[in-house]
């Protein structure tokens, strides 16, 4: 028997919000997965300085590709909105506005990317080899950038137009393609740093076009690419109100620059490494959160849009009780796993290996929390207040973090650097409480 396909003017049990958010947490974490593969395959076959390069430079390539997440996380905000308002011509050309202007943006960021990359490597103290290696794989990315922004901003829609599990197959073909070419190009053919850049570079390709074809022509979905007419207005609100998501990556990448140098200031080019190693785990884990939450926005804005305030209170209450659970398994499997996921990336050197598996160890405990700080910017994202979510993803990545790594080092020496996320992400759920709870009345949740 075919079960029937979840709609977004469902009333959602728990069965059928994990039913209707599974694919897009699968979808998350198989990217998180496929964006490690380059990290495997550089660190086991081409070598610890390549590795930390493209560590050190990732960070800026993130924040150039972050405008996808914008454009979908606020745009689906808005169109799921406009769909629970019974206006499916608007949504569809507000979504058809938004694929074009997001494309044309990935265009003008790849060039500007790079010609800037080589000052901005030397700015953030890149040198040497280190220099070489940073902006070899960095201009290779580039090309493929509006792809990259396309891939993001469709990971969003997906569940948008009612067919995440679509959403879920365009990304393990992605995925597929990266970990094969990483494969090929840098265990077989030996390319090296150049080898996985362009494995990537093309994983991003097919993550974009595929999409772009599908909604190019007539689909089963409730959204498609359409003639579109020019809506600043619309445009305006679908960016602010995604600013949060921009603002979380941008200031996650400012940030990463940020610990990135103090580890060079405390323990050498181990450090970056580790910390490399670090966020690659750690995306895999963060990725369940982001996917939850990615997939459980439109619900929350069809629903905000429709003024089904019982139904806004049921999702509120059941998100928090699933996010709790997998918060608490995170954190266990974090811990346990600290050890064996660390000896894929950092095996072949044990000083490396002990700084990253102690490091993970203490890294793991910011599950408690990071889940519902993640959730609570996408939940404000989803009812349009775009300034509550930018000040919940502003506070969490740029403001404690920074404050925690350049105070807790103080104290704590290299151990206040891992430290420092946890008591970021601890202070950051305290606030996204204070958000969740102040706003109560105005959208009738609690």
């Amino acid at each position: 028997m075919v079960k029937k396909a979840i709609q977004l003017s469902d009333h959602f049990t728990y069965k059928h919000l994990l039913r209707f958010t599974f694919p897009s947490v699968i979808m998350m974490i198989f990217t998180s997965i496929y964006g490690i593969v380059d990290g495997f395959f550089v660190s086991n076959f081409v070598g610890k300085t390549p590795f930390a390069a493209l560590n050190f430079i990732m960070p800026v390539l993130m924040i150039l590709g972050c405008a996808g997440f914008m454009f979908g996380t606020g745009g689906g905000a808005l169109i799921a909105k406009t769909m629970g308002e019974s206006d499916p011509q608007k949504a569809n050309e507000t979504f058809s506005l938004l694929v074009y202007v997001s494309a044309a943006c990935g265009v003008v960021l790849a060039v500007l990317g790079i010609a800037f990359l080589r000052p901005i490597a030397v700015l953030l103290g890149a040198e040497g080899q280190l220099l070489s290696d940073c902006l070899l794989y960095g201009r290779i990315i580039l090309l493929a950038l509006p792809f990259y922004i396309l891939q993001y901003e469709f990971q969003c829609l997906f569940a948008t137009a009612e067919k995440p599990k679509l959403g879920l197959s365009v990304t393990v073909a992605a995925g597929v393609t990266n970990m094969i070419l990483d494969a090929l190009f840098v265990a077989v053919f030996h390319w090296g740093l150049s080898g996985a850049a362009a494995a990537t570079a093309l994983s991003q390709f097919v993550g974009g076009v595929v999409p772009l074809v599908y909604f190019a022509r007539k689909n089963t979905s409730l959204l498609c690419l359409v003639k579109c007419k020019w809506d600043g207005k619309a445009l305006l609100k679908a960016c602010t109100n995604g600013a949060s998501e921009l603002m979380s990556n941008i200031s996650m990448s400012l940030v990463s620059m940020l610990y990135n140098a103090q580890l060079m200031k405390y323990i050498g080019e181990n450090g970056v490494a580790a910390y490399g190693v670090l966020m690659y785990v750690s995306l895999m884990f963060q990725a369940v959160f982001i996917g939850y939450s990615v997939g459980a926005a439109p619900i929350v804005s069809f629903h905000y849009g429709a003024q089904n305030r019982i139904e806004l209170k049921s999702l509120l209450k059941k998100s928090a009780a699933l996010l709790g659970c997998f918060a608490i398994f995170m954190c266990l499997a974090g811990e346990t796993l600290s050890r064996p996921l660390s000896v894929i990336f950092a095996g072949y050197d044990a000083q490396l290996l002990e700084i990253t598996v102690h490091a993970f160890a203490i890294f793991s405990l910011s599950f408690l929390c990071s889940g519902f700080v993640i959730f609570g910017s996408s939940f404000f994202t989803a009812l349009g207040n775009g300034f509550i979510s930018a000040a919940i993803s502003f506070l969490r990545t740029l403001v404690f973090q920074i404050a925690a790594v350049l105070i807790f080092p103080l104290f704590l020496g290299l151990d206040g650097i891992w430290w420092s996320m946890v008591a970021a992400e601890t202070a950051a759920v305290l606030v996204t409480l204070l958000f969740i709870f102040g706003n109560r009345r105005k959208y009738g949740y609690i």
